[in-house]
């Protein structure tokens, strides 16, 4: 009986001891190897979470410091502009899809995160060189963006769920003011009117489609067969939308410069007074700040159920 009891007491030791402090929170060990396959279907590991890490896209750079990883991140791309510390971090270029592979080796990363705007065949020049490169798919859904930030925190040994609990508390907020509404306001979102007669749009597939839609609009845009199209100013008079969005504002289109566009004058949202600027970035960045765009949509598409 006392062998029996020995042993069984051993046995909890040492399932306690294998539940320390990160395996309880879901942190990584620092010393535990790392095996997952990325957005390429390939097959990245890591012996232990990674210390010293280069970022290739804003969204990446977003993530990394969100998940709690600021302080391994030694490189980012140089349209890594938020949060504002950012910008102290080494930049490794990115203009024009053209990177500093060199500064890359030379800043000796033990990762290298990538994004969809990162071709394959830089991933493969970097791995090439015998760098460990994780190519991190965009999401699709706000879901899948809560399975991003908690494969980048396991990559980087941090443990998001402090993080992935208040976005999901924030996104059921909106969806259950949004669900009981039988109105949707029709939107047009503008990215681009370098011509003004025929604006680049949030098409199918889109972050913009997916917010807009999940904030409790209808795009006009969705309905349209690209992802980032151009609609025609007669497209988007038929469609009358009653709401504009300004993602362009960040570029200097103002509200006046689009009621005083030739055509434009018909358009509902004209009329009524309905243009709104936006930060384009909440919308089109693949990160947590989606679900700051989420919430400025639906509360400027239905007012007075967030008041």
């Amino acid at each position: 009986m006392f062998r029996k009891t020995f042993l069984l007491t051993l046995l909890i030791t040492l399932l306690l001891a294998g539940c320390g402090p990160d395996a309880l929170s879901g942190a990584v060990p620092a010393s535990a190897a790392i095996t997952l396959t990325d957005g390429l279907g390939r097959s990245v590991i890591l012996n232990e979470a990674a210390k010293r890490v280069v970022s290739l896209a804003p969204s990446n750079t977003e993530i990394l410091f969100a998940v709690g990883a600021r302080e391994q991140v030694i490189g980012r791309d140089e349209f890594s502009d938020y949060p504002a510390e950012a910008a102290s971090i080494e930049s490794v270029g990115g203009s024009m899809g053209e990177y500093s592979v060199e500064e890359i080796v030379a800043l000796k990363p033990d990762l290298v995160l990538a994004a969809e705007i990162n071709s394959p065949e830089l991933v493969k020049q970097l791995e090439d060189l015998g760098l460990t490169v994780y190519y991190l798919a965009n999401p699709s859904t706000l879901e899948e963006l809560y399975v991003n930030l908690e494969i980048v925190a396991q990559l980087t040994g941090e443990d998001p769920t402090k993080l992935t609990d208040s976005l999901k508390a924030r996104v059921d907020a909106v969806d259950e003011k949004i669900m009981p509404l039988s109105s949707r306001p029709s939107v047009f979102y503008e990215i681009d009117a370098t011509d003004p007669s025929k604006p680049y749009t949030y098409g199918p597939g889109t972050f913009g489609d997916l917010l807009i839609t999940r904030a409790g609009g209808f795009n006009i845009g969705g309905e349209l067969t690209d992802p980032y199209p151009q609609i025609s100013l007669e497209q988007i008079v038929v469609s009358n939308p009653s709401i504009i969005f300004l993602g362009d504002s960040m570029w200097g289109v103002t509200i006046e410069s689009v009621v005083a566009r030739p055509g434009w004058e018909t358009i509902e949202a004209v009329k009524s007074s309905q243009i709104f600027p936006i930060d384009d970035n909440l919308i089109s960045r693949p990160g947590p700040r989606l679900v700051d765009g989420l919430e400025q949509l639906a509360k400027l598409l239905h007012p007075g159920v967030f008041e």
